[in-house]
C-alpha cells in the first residue's frame, strides 16, 4: 500500500515506525516529516502540511492508497476535506468534525447532546465576565483557551489572580471556559472511527507538567507509560459504551461523521469517569508507548477507518508488555527555548536492549550530527517484560544522551514500576 503520513513531529515517526514494523510491501512517505523520520529510511519531501491545496496537490501527483493526518493543525484547516471529496481514503476528521478538537465549546456541546459525562463549563469572552464565573465554581481554578495551544492553553491553578491572567491572555484569540476542577487520575483512550464504529487501543498516562511531581507550567507532554495495570478491568468497555461509540454517533446524526482517531481525555474520580477533553488525531506521547505494544497491523485499522469498515475488524491486539517514554526537551522548556545545540549518544541509546528513539524536534548538522531544533526533541521508548525493567531500560538510555541544557523528568512510571 502506498502511504501518506503528514506532519513533522515524534507522533509521525512513532505511526511510520509502526507501519515499517509490519514488514509489509508498502511504500511509506512521511511529509515534511523530520530528520529522525529520514533516518528510518523514509522518503521526507517539504511539504506545507497545513495547506489543504497543497496536499491535495501532492496526494494527486503521486497517487496515495492512503493518507493519514498526524497534527491538529493541519484537521482543523481542513486538510482532509478536499482529498476526502476527490474520493482518497483519509484516516482524519474533515474540518467540521475536527472541530471536536478546535474548539472545547464544540466538543462541551456534542458531550451534553450525547450525554457523555464531563465537567461542567462556562464560557466567558472577555476578563471581565471572569471573575464571578471563577468565584462561583472556586478554587483549584480551571481555565482553558478554547481553541488550539499546542498543549499550552490549560491552567489548572489555586491562584485566582493568575486564573485572571490566563483569562486575559487566551481570551483576545477567541473564547475561554471556566470549568468545574475534576479530581483524579487521568487516561489517554484512543479509538479508531469510521464515523460510525469504534475499535479501541490501549489505555496510557501522560505526564503534562515539565517537572518532577507534576510541578510547574503545563507542556505537550514530558513522558508516557501503557498499559494502566490500576484501571477496572472493564474500564475500555465503559469508555467504549459511555464516550466513544456515543459521542462519534451523535456527530454522525449531526451530519458531521468523525472519521480518524478519536483521543479521549479523561478523569476517574470519585463520582466516575469523566470527560476532561477530546482530541482529534493521536497524542504524543501516548502514542509511542501505545503503538509500541501494538501486535495488529496498524495499516488495515488505519484504512478501514477511512473506508467506514471498522465492524469487520477484530479489536487490536497488544503485547502485554509494558513501554514507557521518556521526553528529552531543550533548555527553557516550554517557555523561551534554547535551540541548535548538539545532541549526542543516539546510538548508545537505540543499543539499549527493548529500545528506542523517536525524534520530534532533530536536524543534521553539516557534518552529519545531530542537534536540537524545538522544545520536545526527542524520546526514548523502552519495553520491558515488567515496568520496573521498562523504565529502568529508559533511564539507562536517557542517560546515554547529551544535550547541553536538556532538560526530562525522572519519575515518569515511577508509581506503576
Amino acid at each position: 500500500m502506498k502511504i501518506l503520513v503528514l506532519g513533522p513531529g515524534a507522533r509521525e515517526h512513532a505511526i511510520v515506525l509502526a507501519l515499517l514494523a509490519e514488514q509489509a510491501d508498502h511504500e511509506i512517505v512521511c511529509a515534511p516529516g523530520n530528520a529522525g523520520v529520514a533516518a528510518s529510511g523514509v522518503e521526507t519531501p517539504e511539504l506545507a502540511y497545513t495547506d489543504p491545496e497543497a496536499v491535495a496537490a501532492f496526494v494527486r501527483e503521486r497517487g496515495f492508497d492512503l493518507v493519514v493526518v498526524g497534527p491538529e493543525a493541519s484537521l482543523v484547516a481542513g486538510v482532509a476535506d478536499p482529498l476526502r471529496a476527490a474520493g482518497v481514503p483519509v484516516f482524519g476528521p474533515d474540518r467540521a468534525a475536527a472541530q471536536l478538537e478546535g474548539s472545547k465549546a464544540f466538543a462541551k456541546r456534542v458531550m451534553d447532546d450525547a450525554g457523555v459525562p464531563t465537567g461542567r463549563a462556562v464560557r466567558v469572552a472577555s476578563f471581565a465576565e471572569a471573575g464571578p464565573v471563577l468565584d462561583e465554581f472556586g478554587a483549584p481554578y480551571v481555565v482553558k483557551a478554547d481553541g488550539l495551544a499546542a498543549g499550552k492553553g490549560v491552567l489548572v491553578t489555586e491562584d485566582r489572580g493568575a486564573a485572571l491572567d490566563h483569562v486575559a491572555t487566551w481570551a483576545p484569540h477567541g473564547d475561554v471556559l471556566i470549568e468545574e476542577f475534576l479530581d483524579g487520575q487521568e487516561v489517554s483512550l484512543f479509538f479508531f472511527a469510521d464515523g460510525h464504529d469504534v475499535l479501541p487501543l490501549s489505555p496510557a498516562q501522560d505526564y503534562k507538567r515539565i517537572f518532577d511531581g507534576d510541578a510547574g507550567p503545563n507542556t505537550g507532554g514530558m513522558g508516557a507509560y501503557s498499559p494502566l495495570p490500576w484501571v477496572a478491568e472493564d474500564f475500555v468497555e465503559e469508555i467504549t459504551r459511555t464516550v466513544a461509540l456515543p459521542t462519534v454517533r451523535r456527530l454522525e446524526a449531526d451530519g458531521t461523521p468523525f472519521v480518524g482517531l478519536l483521543y479521549c481525555g479523561l478523569i476517574v474520580t470519585s463520582k466516575g469517569v469523566r470527560v476532561i477533553e477530546f482530541n482529534a488525531r493521536f497524542g504524543d506521547p501516548e502514542t509511542q508507548v501505545v503503538l509500541a505494544r501494538l501486535e495488529s497491523p496498524l495499516s488495515r485499522y488505519l484504512l478501514a477507518s477511512a473506508n467506514g469498515a471498522l465492524a469487520a475488524q477484530p479489536v487490536p491486539k497488544f503485547s502485554d508488555d509494558p513501554a514507557v517514554i521518556v521526553v528529552v526537551a531543550s533548555e527553557g522548556y516550554p517557555g523561551e527555548v534554547v535551540t541548535g545545540r548538539e545532541v549526542t549518544g543516539l546510538d548508545a541509546a537505540a543499543a539499549v536492549p527493548g529500545v528506542h528513539v523517536v525524534h520530534a524536534a532533530t536536524d543534521r548538522d553539516e557534518h552529519g550530527g545531530w542537534i536540537a531544533t524545538g522544545g520536545r526533541v526527542l524520546g526514548v521508548v523502552a519495553r520491558g517484560a515488567d515496568f520496573a525493567e521498562a523504565r529502568s531500560r529508559a533511564y539507562d538510555a536517557v542517560e546515554s544522551i547529551g544535550l547541553d541544557g536538556g532538560q526530562h523528568r525522572t519519575d515518569i512510571a515511577a508509581r506503576v514500576a
